[in-house]
């Protein structure tokens, strides 16, 4: 894929990483419980690779902040790291994994990267954004049990997605 072609998508994943959050805070509290935002990310770095899904994990919590004012200021550092940390996760996931399964190797590096982010979130949060405020039981309920419609359908949108682009011959992974 060229560097246009990945560019024109990161682009594309930005813009759908501010606008599904715009839909979905209709609902109180969904940001939490359905991350809209992280679903863009995680399929810019799969599909248009790094540095591309390093770069819409960082622009895009931070246009949709300054846009919307969502994620609010408190919550945007740690977020813009997790998200950068899955678009980056992501995308070298994809490209290291060696497989002749297309949903194994989105599986590994979809979960992988999830699994990454949550895991730098919750540092960061721990160690310096909320450093003596925050334990292992409020990173666990925010990371994985309040969460878990957003896991779910992180899981099962982006695979098919993947599948969906690489079928119509947008992507090759």
């Amino acid at each position: 894929m060229s560097n246009i072609k990945k560019m024109v998508l990161s682009a594309l994943f930005a813009a759908l990483g501010i606008a599904l959050p715009l839909a979905f805070h209709t609902i109180p509290n969904a940001g939490g419980i359905f991350l809209p935002m992280h679903i863009p990310v995680l399929l810019c770095g799969i599909t248009c690779g790094f540095p591309y899904g390093l770069a819409c994990g960082i622009i895009t919590p931070l246009l949709s902040s300054l846009l919307t004012g969502m994620p609010p200021t408190a919550i945007l550092p740690a977020m813009l790291c997790e998200l950068a940390v899955y678009g980056t996760a992501s995308a070298l996931l994809t490209h290291f994994v060696h497989t002749k399964n297309t949903y194994t190797k989105v599986y590994v590096a979809l979960i992988g990267a999830m699994l990454s982010g949550r895991l730098v979130y919750g540092v960061l949060n721990a160690l310096i954004f909320r450093a003596g405020s925050y334990s292992m039981q409020m990173w666990l309920a925010a990371a994985f049990v309040t969460s878990l419609p957003g896991i779910a359908i992180q899981i099962i949108l982006i695979p098919a997605v993947v599948i969906v682009l690489q079928r119509a011959k947008l992507i090759k992974l």
